[in-house]
């Protein structure tokens, strides 16, 4: 389902019908460094991995991460962009993450701008927190430039790697 648009692409909610998509993300070098192996190597296991992710965070809170499409050519998907409610973490977390192809374009900051427009207006958020690898220094540098700062360190998952807290309040009532 459309969702959004800005300048250069539309957003869109993900289906099973991405699961080629989203095996070549989940397993670009990047996604693998900065984010983990979610191991999806299959049609099956991206479809799974889109529904029992994606699609349920669609259902459940309204809002999640989307496609990327150029609107020069609409059938070309180059990243995803959205918001995560992740049970580890208090909050709303904006993620983003593109082909390799892609990356230093300002697709970036396009998309994360209009998702935090969308976290403001259409789903009316008060604040949204980012999560990022302290070795990721393009991310951290788009988080900053979005108007996010930091917080503080903290390690919210089982894998025990440390990551920073940013954040960016939206709605002051």
């Amino acid at each position: 389902m459309y969702i959004s648009s800005t300048a250069r692409l539309y957003l869109s909610e993900l289906n099973t019908n991405d699961a080629p998509f989203i095996i070549e993300l989940l397993n670009t070098p990047n996604w693998l460094k900065f984010i983990g192996d979610r191991n999806i190597h299959s049609i099956k296991d991206a479809e799974d991995y889109i529904t029992n992710h994606h699609i349920k965070n669609y259902r459940e809170n309204g809002f999640g991460f989307y496609k990327l499409q150029l609107k020069s050519d609409p059938l070309k998907t180059i990243g995803c962009c959205g918001l995560i409610k992740r049970p580890e973490l208090d909050g709303v977390d904006i993620g983003f993450a593109f082909l390799p192809e892609y990356e230093g374009k300002g697709f970036g900051f396009e998309s994360a701008s209009e998702i935090l427009k969308l976290a403001k207006t259409k789903f009316n958020l008060k604040e949204i927190i980012a999560i990022v690898a302290p070795d990721n220094p393009n991310s951290i540098k788009l988080l900053e430039k979005l108007g996010l700062t930091y917080q503080k360190k903290i390690t919210p998952f089982a894998d025990g790697k440390e990551l920073l807290l940013l954040s960016k309040i939206l709605n002051k009532n």
